[in-house]
C-alpha cells in the first residue's frame, strides 16, 4: 500500500498557516508544520504560505536558514507550492518598502505596486483566473473562477511562466508554475470549492 505524501508547510513567521493546513486537512492529507530547515529533507512537498510584505519574509527565511533548504528543496525536483507572499517571494525582486535584497529568484521579474490611483488598494476579495493554458495543476478547474485575494503588489504584466491571470488594474499574473515550481497570488485555502480543487490538483502531482 502507497503511504501517504509528507507534506510540508513552512512557518517563518508570516502567518496564514492554520488555515492552508486545515484545507489540506479537509482534503484528507495531514500537513505538518516545521519551524526548522533540516525537517524539510524528507519531505515529499513543500508549501510556503504567508501574510505580508515581501522583505520581511526574506529576511525571515534568511535568518530561520529556510533560505537554502527551499533552494535544496526545489533542486531535487519535488513539488513546491507558494501562496500569497510565499507566491511573491519565488520572483527576483520586490519594489515593497523599497527593499533590495532579492527573493529566492526562482522566477524572473519584479514584484511592484498598484499603480493606478483609480482602484481600492489592497486588491481584496473575489476575483476571476483565466488559464493562460490548462494544466494538471489547474486541471478540472473552470476558466474565470473565481478566488479570494488580499494583495498590494504584484507581478504587473503576462510571465512567460504564467497559467493564470487576473485583472485589476490591467492583467496580472496571479499563476505561475515552472517543472516542480507553483505559485498562485490568491488564497486557495479560502477560496472554497475551485482552491480545494487546486489544492487537489497540487496534492496528485507529488
Amino acid at each position: 500500500m502507497k503511504s501517504d505524501p509528507k507534506i510540508v508547510e513552512l512557518d517563518f513567521g508570516m502567518g496564514n498557516i492554520r488555515s492552508l493546513q486545515k484545507a489540506f486537512e479537509f482534503l484528507g492529507k495531514q500537513v505538518n508544520v516545521i519551524q526548522q530547515p533540516d525537517q524539510i529533507k524528507n519531505a515529499d512537498a513543500v508549501l510556503i504560505p504567508g501574510d505580508g510584505a515581501f522583505g520581511q519574509a526574506m529576511e525571515n527565511i534568511k535568518k530561520t536558514g529556510f533560505y537554502d533548504a527551499i533552494i535544496d528543496f526545489v533542486n531535487s525536483g519535488k513539488p513546491v507550492l507558494g501562496i500569497c507572499i510565499g507566491f511573491q517571494i519565488l520572483f527576483h525582486l520586490s519594489d515593497e518598502f523599497n527593499y533590495t535584497g532579492n527573493g529566492l529568484s526562482l522566477f524572473e521579474g519584479n514584484i511592484e505596486k498598484f499603480k493606478s490611483k483609480e482602484i481600492v488598494i489592497p486588491h481584496m476579495g473575489w476575483n476571476q483566473v483565466s488559464w493562460e493554458k490548462k494544466t494538471k495543476f489547474n486541471k478540472d478547474v473552470p476558466d474565470e473562477s473565481y478566488f479570494y485575494f488580499v494583495h498590494s503588489y504584484r507581478f504587473g504584466e503576462i510571465h512567460k511562466y504564467a497559467t493564470g491571470v487576473t485583472e485589476y488594474d490591467g492583467k496580472f499574473t496571479s499563476v505561475v508554475e515552472k517543472d516542480n515550481i507553483y505559485g498562485v497570488q490568491f488564497h486557495p485555502e479560502k477560496s472554497y470549492r475551485m482552491g480545494l480543487k487546486l489544492l487537489e490538483n497540487f496534492i496528485g502531482l507529488i
